[in-house]
Protein backbone atom coordinates (compact mmCIF):
# COMPACT_ATOMS: atom_id res chain seq x y z
CA UNK A 1 0.00 0.00 0.00
CA UNK A 2 2.57 3.06 -1.45
CA UNK A 3 1.13 6.48 -0.73
CA UNK A 4 2.47 9.27 -2.67
CA UNK A 5 3.25 12.34 -0.49
CA UNK A 6 0.66 14.80 -1.54
CA UNK A 7 -2.08 11.67 -1.12
CA UNK A 8 -0.98 11.55 2.46
CA UNK A 9 -3.67 12.36 5.42
CA UNK A 10 -2.19 11.17 8.98
CA UNK A 11 -4.82 9.78 11.81
CA UNK A 12 -5.15 11.93 14.41
CA UNK A 13 -4.84 10.85 17.87
CA UNK A 14 -8.21 10.11 19.51
CA UNK A 15 -6.96 8.56 23.29
CA UNK A 16 -4.24 7.68 24.58
CA UNK A 17 -4.46 5.56 27.70
CA UNK A 18 -1.86 3.31 29.85
CA UNK A 19 -3.25 -0.69 30.21
CA UNK A 20 -3.28 -1.36 34.08
CA UNK A 21 -1.73 -4.65 35.22
CA UNK A 22 -4.46 -7.24 36.37
CA UNK A 23 -4.49 -11.25 37.55
CA UNK A 24 -6.33 -13.43 34.49
CA UNK A 25 -6.18 -17.42 34.04
CA UNK A 26 -4.50 -18.96 36.68
CA UNK A 27 -1.98 -17.07 38.73
CA UNK A 28 -0.88 -14.79 35.45
CA UNK A 29 -0.53 -11.02 35.21
CA UNK A 30 -1.45 -9.23 32.34
CA UNK A 31 -1.56 -5.89 30.45
CA UNK A 32 -4.70 -5.16 28.83
CA UNK A 33 -4.97 -2.88 26.01
CA UNK A 34 -7.70 -3.84 24.43
CA UNK A 35 -10.93 -5.35 26.32
CA UNK A 36 -10.98 -2.68 29.45
CA UNK A 37 -12.98 0.34 30.80
CA UNK A 38 -12.37 3.27 28.40
CA UNK A 39 -11.63 1.22 25.87
CA UNK A 40 -13.98 -2.26 25.69
CA UNK A 41 -13.31 -2.99 21.91
CA UNK A 42 -12.22 -1.48 19.34
CA UNK A 43 -14.14 -2.83 16.10
CA UNK A 44 -12.83 -5.88 14.93
CA UNK A 45 -10.48 -6.11 17.75
CA UNK A 46 -12.10 -7.61 20.83
CA UNK A 47 -9.14 -7.68 23.44
CA UNK A 48 -5.30 -7.15 23.19
CA UNK A 49 -3.27 -8.69 26.44
CA UNK A 50 0.02 -8.40 26.84
CA UNK A 51 0.88 -11.14 29.31
CA UNK A 52 3.45 -13.19 31.78
CA UNK A 53 3.15 -16.22 33.45
CA UNK A 54 5.21 -18.93 34.57
CA UNK A 55 4.76 -22.07 35.55
CA UNK A 56 2.60 -23.83 37.27
CA UNK A 57 0.58 -21.07 36.56
CA UNK A 58 -1.38 -20.28 33.54
CA UNK A 59 -4.54 -20.92 30.91
CA UNK A 60 -5.89 -24.19 32.01
CA UNK A 61 -8.48 -25.59 29.99
CA UNK A 62 -11.15 -23.24 28.74
CA UNK A 63 -13.71 -22.84 25.61
CA UNK A 64 -13.88 -20.35 22.96
CA UNK A 65 -16.31 -19.40 20.30
CA UNK A 66 -16.87 -16.82 17.61
CA UNK A 67 -13.85 -15.25 17.61
CA UNK A 68 -9.95 -16.14 16.93
CA UNK A 69 -7.19 -15.63 18.89
CA UNK A 70 -3.89 -14.90 17.91
CA UNK A 71 -0.66 -15.63 20.31
CA UNK A 72 2.34 -14.29 19.70
CA UNK A 73 4.98 -15.27 21.82
CA UNK A 74 7.92 -12.33 22.49
CA UNK A 75 9.76 -14.33 25.02
CA UNK A 76 9.91 -18.54 26.37
CA UNK A 77 7.52 -20.36 25.07
CA UNK A 78 3.93 -21.94 25.12
CA UNK A 79 2.32 -24.99 25.08
CA UNK A 80 -1.15 -25.70 23.55
CA UNK A 81 -3.24 -28.49 23.57
CA UNK A 82 -7.18 -28.57 22.61
CA UNK A 83 -9.79 -31.21 22.67
CA UNK A 84 -9.55 -32.15 19.02
CA UNK A 85 -6.13 -33.48 19.64
CA UNK A 86 -4.27 -30.43 18.05
CA UNK A 87 -0.85 -29.84 20.59
CA UNK A 88 2.54 -28.14 20.29
CA UNK A 89 4.85 -25.54 21.62
CA UNK A 90 4.90 -21.78 20.21
CA UNK A 91 8.16 -20.72 20.83
CA UNK A 92 9.85 -17.13 20.71
CA UNK A 93 8.72 -15.19 17.81
CA UNK A 94 6.26 -17.70 16.74
CA UNK A 95 2.68 -16.97 15.48
CA UNK A 96 -0.66 -19.07 16.05
CA UNK A 97 -3.69 -17.84 14.51
CA UNK A 98 -6.74 -19.63 15.71
CA UNK A 99 -10.24 -19.07 14.67
CA UNK A 100 -11.92 -20.85 17.21
CA UNK A 101 -15.40 -20.70 14.98
CA UNK A 102 -18.16 -22.53 16.19
CA UNK A 103 -16.36 -24.18 19.43
CA UNK A 104 -12.75 -24.65 20.91
CA UNK A 105 -11.64 -25.54 24.07
CA UNK A 106 -7.93 -25.60 24.75
CA UNK A 107 -4.93 -25.07 27.52
CA UNK A 108 -2.11 -22.24 26.91
CA UNK A 109 0.00 -23.34 29.73
CA UNK A 110 4.24 -22.53 30.07
CA UNK A 111 6.16 -24.28 28.29
CA UNK A 112 9.87 -25.49 30.31
CA UNK A 113 10.98 -23.23 33.32
CA UNK A 114 11.25 -20.26 31.95
CA UNK A 115 8.99 -17.25 32.69
CA UNK A 116 6.38 -16.80 28.87
CA UNK A 117 6.06 -13.24 27.84
CA UNK A 118 2.89 -13.66 25.31
CA UNK A 119 0.95 -11.11 23.07
CA UNK A 120 -2.26 -12.37 22.39
CA UNK A 121 -5.49 -10.56 20.49
CA UNK A 122 -8.70 -11.53 19.75
CA UNK A 123 -10.23 -10.75 16.39
CA UNK A 124 -14.22 -10.72 16.03
CA UNK A 125 -15.76 -13.03 13.14
CA UNK A 126 -19.07 -11.79 11.38
CA UNK A 127 -21.90 -13.80 12.30
CA UNK A 128 -22.25 -15.59 9.29
CA UNK A 129 -18.55 -17.11 10.24
CA UNK A 130 -19.04 -17.35 14.01
CA UNK A 131 -20.12 -21.15 13.32
CA UNK A 132 -17.15 -22.36 11.21
CA UNK A 133 -15.41 -25.57 11.69
CA UNK A 134 -12.29 -24.34 13.83
CA UNK A 135 -8.56 -24.02 12.46
CA UNK A 136 -5.28 -22.70 12.92
CA UNK A 137 -2.32 -21.77 10.84
CA UNK A 138 1.17 -21.47 12.86
CA UNK A 139 4.56 -19.79 11.78
CA UNK A 140 7.69 -20.71 13.21
CA UNK A 141 9.59 -16.89 13.65
CA UNK A 142 11.92 -18.48 10.50
CA UNK A 143 8.82 -18.38 8.41
CA UNK A 144 7.13 -14.96 9.26
CA UNK A 145 8.20 -12.37 6.75
CA UNK A 146 10.25 -8.98 7.59
CA UNK A 147 10.97 -6.20 6.38
CA UNK A 148 13.34 -3.62 7.19
CA UNK A 149 15.36 0.24 6.51
CA UNK A 150 18.17 1.60 7.91
CA UNK A 151 16.26 2.70 10.76
CA UNK A 152 12.96 0.68 11.18
CA UNK A 153 12.46 -3.46 11.57
CA UNK A 154 9.16 -5.06 11.41
CA UNK A 155 8.12 -8.52 11.56
CA UNK A 156 4.71 -8.73 9.32
CA UNK A 157 2.14 -10.67 11.23
CA UNK A 158 -0.66 -10.15 9.32
CA UNK A 159 -1.40 -8.27 6.21
CA UNK A 160 1.11 -5.85 4.51
CA UNK A 161 4.09 -3.63 5.60
CA UNK A 162 6.08 -1.95 2.87
CA UNK A 163 5.55 -4.16 -0.34
CA UNK A 164 6.07 -7.45 2.17
CA UNK A 165 2.90 -9.55 2.44
CA UNK A 166 2.03 -11.78 5.64
CA UNK A 167 1.79 -15.58 5.20
CA UNK A 168 -1.01 -15.81 7.14
CA UNK A 169 -4.60 -15.22 5.69
CA UNK A 170 -7.59 -13.53 7.95
CA UNK A 171 -11.52 -14.22 7.99
CA UNK A 172 -11.43 -10.46 8.96
CA UNK A 173 -9.18 -7.46 7.08
CA UNK A 174 -6.09 -7.32 9.63
CA UNK A 175 -2.94 -5.68 9.71
CA UNK A 176 -0.76 -6.59 12.72
CA UNK A 177 2.64 -5.56 12.85
CA UNK A 178 5.81 -6.12 15.61
CA UNK A 179 7.88 -2.82 14.84
CA UNK A 180 10.67 -1.72 16.50
CA UNK A 181 12.27 2.08 15.54
CA UNK A 182 16.11 3.35 16.35
CA UNK A 183 16.58 6.89 17.73
CA UNK A 184 15.64 9.68 15.55
CA UNK A 185 13.78 7.43 13.31
CA UNK A 186 9.76 8.41 11.55
CA UNK A 187 7.81 6.07 9.79
CA UNK A 188 4.33 6.57 7.96
CA UNK A 189 2.29 3.09 8.35
CA UNK A 190 -0.59 3.06 5.44
CA UNK A 191 -4.22 1.90 6.42
CA UNK A 192 -7.47 2.34 4.95
CA UNK A 193 -8.88 5.69 6.29
CA UNK A 194 -12.45 3.07 7.54
CA UNK A 195 -10.22 0.83 9.40
CA UNK A 196 -9.73 0.56 12.87
CA UNK A 197 -6.45 1.59 13.94
CA UNK A 198 -4.88 0.79 17.40
CA UNK A 199 -0.62 1.02 18.55
CA UNK A 200 0.29 -0.65 21.83
CA UNK A 201 3.95 0.55 22.76
CA UNK A 202 6.11 -2.54 24.16
CA UNK A 203 9.03 -1.10 24.95
CA UNK A 204 10.75 2.34 24.93
CA UNK A 205 8.32 5.55 23.91
CA UNK A 206 7.00 6.97 20.85
CA UNK A 207 5.52 10.10 19.06
CA UNK A 208 2.46 10.73 17.24
CA UNK A 209 1.67 13.69 15.51
CA UNK A 210 3.27 15.27 18.43
CA UNK A 211 1.71 12.97 21.39
CA UNK A 212 4.00 11.06 23.32
CA UNK A 213 3.23 7.35 24.09
CA UNK A 214 5.06 5.41 26.82
CA UNK A 215 5.67 1.47 27.67
CA UNK A 216 2.14 -0.47 28.32
CA UNK A 217 0.52 2.83 26.55
CA UNK A 218 -2.39 2.12 24.36
CA UNK A 219 -3.32 4.63 21.17
CA UNK A 220 -6.19 5.17 19.05
CA UNK A 221 -6.74 7.41 16.52
CA UNK A 222 -9.41 9.15 14.65
CA UNK A 223 -10.36 7.59 11.73
CA UNK A 224 -10.37 9.10 7.87
CA UNK A 225 -6.71 9.50 7.69
CA UNK A 226 -4.93 7.07 5.09
CA UNK A 227 -1.63 6.66 7.22
CA UNK A 228 -0.27 6.74 10.75
CA UNK A 229 2.86 8.39 11.37
CA UNK A 230 5.25 7.57 14.14
CA UNK A 231 8.85 9.10 15.46
CA UNK A 232 11.21 8.07 17.83
CA UNK A 233 12.37 11.18 19.85
CA UNK A 234 14.31 9.30 22.32
CA UNK A 235 17.96 8.33 22.47
CA UNK A 236 16.59 4.50 23.06
CA UNK A 237 15.35 2.36 20.51
CA UNK A 238 11.22 1.89 20.66
CA UNK A 239 8.81 -1.16 19.91
CA UNK A 240 5.58 -1.36 19.07
CA UNK A 241 2.46 -3.53 17.86
CA UNK A 242 0.46 -1.75 14.89
CA UNK A 243 -2.66 -2.98 14.46
CA UNK A 244 -5.72 -2.48 12.12
CA UNK A 245 -8.83 -3.72 11.06
CA UNK A 246 -11.66 -3.52 8.78
CA UNK A 247 -14.89 -2.63 11.17
CA UNK A 248 -17.54 -5.69 11.13
CA UNK A 249 -20.25 -3.08 11.87
CA UNK A 250 -22.38 -5.63 13.82
CA UNK A 251 -23.52 -6.40 17.66
CA UNK A 252 -21.43 -7.67 20.19
CA UNK A 253 -22.87 -10.06 22.84
CA UNK A 254 -19.60 -10.99 25.00
CA UNK A 255 -19.55 -13.21 28.25
CA UNK A 256 -16.14 -14.65 29.43
CA UNK A 257 -14.72 -16.52 26.33
CA UNK A 258 -17.41 -16.76 24.23
CA UNK A 259 -18.48 -13.78 21.45
CA UNK A 260 -21.91 -13.70 19.19
CA UNK A 261 -24.27 -11.53 16.98
CA UNK A 262 -27.39 -11.76 19.56
CA UNK A 263 -28.19 -12.64 22.73
CA UNK A 264 -29.89 -15.73 21.88
CA UNK A 265 -26.83 -16.57 20.07
CA UNK A 266 -24.88 -16.03 23.31
CA UNK A 267 -27.69 -18.36 25.48
CA UNK A 268 -27.34 -20.77 22.86
CA UNK A 269 -23.40 -21.31 23.03
CA UNK A 270 -23.52 -21.65 27.57
CA UNK A 271 -26.37 -24.26 26.64
CA UNK A 272 -24.49 -25.72 23.46
CA UNK A 273 -21.72 -25.67 26.21
CA UNK A 274 -22.83 -27.22 29.38
CA UNK A 275 -24.81 -30.29 27.04
CA UNK A 276 -21.48 -30.84 24.92
CA UNK A 277 -23.36 -30.37 21.62
CA UNK A 278 -22.71 -28.28 18.29
CA UNK A 279 -19.41 -27.78 18.06
CA UNK A 280 -18.65 -28.60 22.17
CA UNK A 281 -19.32 -32.77 21.77
CA UNK A 282 -15.37 -33.73 22.56
CA UNK A 283 -15.54 -31.70 25.84
CA UNK A 284 -17.38 -34.23 27.48
CA UNK A 285 -14.12 -36.26 28.08
CA UNK A 286 -11.60 -34.10 27.86
CA UNK A 287 -8.76 -32.92 30.08
CA UNK A 288 -5.51 -31.57 28.50
CA UNK A 289 -2.22 -33.37 29.66
CA UNK A 290 -1.65 -30.04 31.85
CA UNK A 291 -5.31 -30.28 33.47
CA UNK A 292 -4.45 -34.08 34.28
CA UNK A 293 -1.06 -33.48 36.13
CA UNK A 294 -2.66 -30.98 38.66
Amino acid sequence: MALSVSSTILRKVLKISHSPEMSEGVGATVRRGIGRPGLEQLDPFLLLDEGRVKRPHGFPDHPHRGFETVTYVLEGAIEHEDFLGNKGVIRKGDLQWMTAGRGIVHSEMPYGTEEAWVMQLWVNLRESQKMCQPKYQELSAANIPKVSTEFVEVVVLAGECMGTKASVSTETPTTYLDIVMKPGAVYKQPVPTDWSAYVYIIQGCAEFCGTQAQEHDSVTFKKGGNCVEIENKSQDSCRFLFIAGQPINEPVFRRGPFVLASSEGLQNTFSDYRRHKNGFEKAANWKSSASKAH
